[in-house]
């Protein structure tokens, strides 16, 4: 009696509390949609991808910049001490010089080889791939938290199943107690209904364990942190469709809609301007440069005119038969140091040229190049190539997955129906006491193992279709 009472008082408690719980939590409960949002938002590996689009999108922004002229400026002061050339007069001195270079120069690539332009269109295809990645990243991520929260739901319809199966019995052996105490029965009757009721809690306990770990994989895949209260939304009835369509025509909207072929396709066509880019560098480069520049230097000076004055050169004329010196002009200088400022303009000087490098010989450094990115475009048409054909019998093999499901769920729902009633008979004759615990028992296992099939089939089916829908373009959250 006391276990009797014990037993009726945690069934209680369980309905009790799931139920206050159920009604609490469907109002909060967590959507799909929200679900895979929060994912995609916290996920590191999603950040990752959309790091390196920001990278390759830097790149690109650096290949068309590369077409830009550059303008580099220089400023130079020093300090020569002992024999040194005057920067002024370009000669030798023995003094100490304060001296300075000034000069803004600029050059830009007329033609390459259209390297420059090669290496952009590279680079633009690179970051679209890259775009495509990112994208691809989300949507594994999206089939896995469907998966994750279908789980969540499948263990649910499982956990109501198990609570349904320990009432159910709880009734039963309660039943046989009152039976057992007028005996009206044997006592094995009632210990191997206990027995079944033992199992049935196990059930029970595994189940929510199961539920439990569920919502543990769900909140990883989010990257929250765990809660054991955490509820999901449940699945409307119209989910659950007879899916339409084939493989064939599934596999051509996949080939023209999904990222990760895109992706390929992208990094294809990148390798194949990377050839073009490093066959380049095979042809002359025409540059143009052009510069201004000044300088300074405290030793420049300049002479400044004092006075002018008669005085005699030594020479001699004849006049009227008499020597008369010759008189000339001598002009007295001072020397005057020549300010900064005028030096800056007087020193000024610009310059134009036109550059043709040929390449001769680079140690065989271009054609390895070549070589390489002939090796890398190979490469990225093989990993194109093996993606199509992957993804063809991915989708086949879901196909049949989903197929072989559907027929799975379509059988399960019939032997559900039949098991129902085959155990209400069975229960109708063994309250009647027209027939034996083992039978009953036998009917009851028939039907609960049935509906537990049944659970397992409805939303393995609901995943099977969601693949299919991921591949056709067509996943709806």
């Amino acid at each position: 009696m006391n276990y009797r009472i014990k037993l009726l008082t945690i069934v209680f408690i369980i309905l009790t509390n799931y139920t206050a719980y159920t009604q609490n939590a469907q109002r909060n409960a967590i959507t799909l949609k929200q679900a895979v949002d929060v994912a995609i938002t916290n996920n590191l590996q999603v950040k990752q991808s959309d790091l390196q689009m920001q990278n390759a999108a830097v790149n690109l922004r650096q290949a068309r910049a590369n077409q830009l002229p550059d303008l580099i400026g220089g400023l130079t002061h020093g300090i020569n001490q002992g024999r040194s050339i005057d920067p002024f007069s370009n000669s030798y001195v023995n003094q100490q010089i304060f001296f300075g270079n000034y000069n803004l120069n600029s050059s830009v690539v007329l033609f390459n080889g259209a390297e420059l332009i090669n290496l952009i269109k590279e680079n633009a295809l690179s970051y679209n791939a890259s775009k495509m990645e990112l994208q691809q990243a989300k949507d594994n991520l999206t089939l896995n938290v469907i998966l994750a929260y279908l789980q969540i739901l499948q263990n649910e319809d499982q956990l109501d199943q198990s609570k349904n199966q320990v009432l159910l019995t709880s009734k039963q052996v309660e039943r046989l107690e009152i039976l057992n105490k007028e005996g009206a029965i044997i006592p094995a009757q009632l210990y191997e209904l206990k027995g079944q009721l033992a199992n049935d809690q196990l059930s029970l306990i595994n189940n929510q364990n199961a539920a439990d770990g569920a919502r543990l994989t769900l909140s990883q895949l989010m990257n929250v942190d765990y809660d054991k209260n955490l509820e999901v939304e449940k699945l409307t009835a119209d989910q659950f469709a007879r899916f339409e369509g084939d493989p064939a025509a599934i596999y051509q909207k996949a080939v023209t809609q999904l990222s990760i072929i895109k992706a390929t396709e992208l990094r294809q066509q990148s390798a194949s301007r990377g050839v073009k880019v490093a066959r380049g560098e095979f042809y002359p480069t025409i540059g143009l440069s052009g510069g201004l520049g000044t300088n300074y230097s405290s030793a420049a000076t300049s002479d400044i005119l004092l006075s002018t004055q008669q005085v005699p050169s030594g020479d001699f004329v004849t006049f009227n038969g008499s020597q008369v010196p010759v008189y000339t002009n001598k002009s007295n200088f001072g020397i005057q140091k020549i300010n900064y400022f005028n030096q800056f303009n007087n020193n000024y000087n610009t310059n134009l040229s036109l550059n043709i490098r040929i390449p001769i010989l680079n140690a065989f450094q271009a054609k390895n190049r070549l070589a390489l990115a002939k090796i890398e475009l190979k490469n990225r048409q093989y990993i194109a190539e093996t993606s199509k054909i992957q993804l063809k019998q991915s989708i086949e093999q879901a196909y049949f997955n989903m197929t072989a499901s559907y027929e799975k769920y379509t059988t399960l729902l019939q032997q559900v129906s039949d098991f129902n009633e085959a155990f209400k008979i069975a229960e109708v004759r063994f309250n009647a006491g027209a027939t034996n615990q083992v039978e009953y028992l036998i009917a009851k296992n028939n039907a609960d193992r049935a509906r537990i099939n049944l659970i397992v089939a409805r939303y393995d089916y609901l995943f099977r279709v969601k693949i299919l829908n991921y591949y056709e373009g067509s996943l709806s959250l």
